[in-house]
């Protein structure tokens, strides 16, 4: 068993210690960031072609939409945000494998040059989806839903204090978490409870923002999926 650390924000960081609990984990619940909805502004229905989401949070969090936009191609980046589309009202829902690059993919071989794409996305993102689209000669519309705010690191640090066990991993979904974790760490101090830690990523990306720390503890999911990421842990 591992006391693992959970940072993503909720209600993903609830689902995710149910799933380490039922695996003989203990999870430590610590969200670094919540998630806030805006006020998204959509465009004219007809003015786009087919809808884009890679986060499950763009589609939870999205308001009720006309039905000309649910009768639209809705792909998602995993199975996960998929699950949210349909929650949302939208029909034909395709999932792709996992991360951006497979999403944009994905589209651009299935979608004529010239189409639109209405990226219902949050204000907090990285840039390569969109600019993979216009790459590929398709129209990006991209629709704010929610915005991301980060952790004050001295109060999530206070979380971390001596009293708390030892942590033995912590699950790392971004690169904006991980850069973070490493203002938490400093916050905490070198005798915090993340002291013998792993880290465990996404993605190389998340390794990456992790800068050198833990480097010798960081390791990489084999594909960008929680599935892969808990699969990092130990078993039994």
């Amino acid at each position: 068993m591992a006391r693992v650390l959970v940072t993503r924000p909720e209600p993903g960081a609830t689902a995710t210690a149910r799933r380490l609990a039922a695996a003989g984990h203990e999870p430590v619940v610590l969200p670094l960031s919540e998630v806030r909805a805006l006020a998204p502004a959509l465009p004219p229905p007809g003015t786009v072609d087919v809808v884009a989401a890679t986060s499950a949070n763009a589609l939870r969090l999205l308001p009720p939409v006309p039905r000309p936009f649910l009768a639209r191609p809705c792909y998602a980046v995993g199975s996960r945000t998929a699950d949210a589309a349909r929650r949302a009202g939208f029909g034909d829902v395709r999932a792709a494998a996992g991360d951006g690059a497979a999403l944009a993919a994905m589209i651009a071989s299935a979608e004529p040059d010239g189409a639109t794409v209405l990226y219902l996305c949050g204000r907090v993102r990285r840039p390569e989806f969109e600019r993979a689209l216009a790459q590929a000669g398709l129209g990006v519309h991209s629709v704010e839903v929610y915005d991301t705010a980060f952790i004050e690191p001295g109060r999530a640090a206070m979380s971390l204090g001596s009293e708390l066990p030892p942590i033995d991993a912590v699950l790392l979904y971004s690169p904006e978490t991980a850069r973070a974790m490493t203002t938490v760490m400093a916050a905490a101090g070198t005798d915090s409870r993340l002291a013998g830690a792993s880290f465990l990523c996404l993605s190389a990306q998340v390794a990456t923002a992790l800068g050198t720390v833990g480097r010798a503890r960081t390791y990489v999911a084999v594909e960008p999926t929680e599935d892969a990421l808990l699969a990092l842990l130990p078993s039994g």
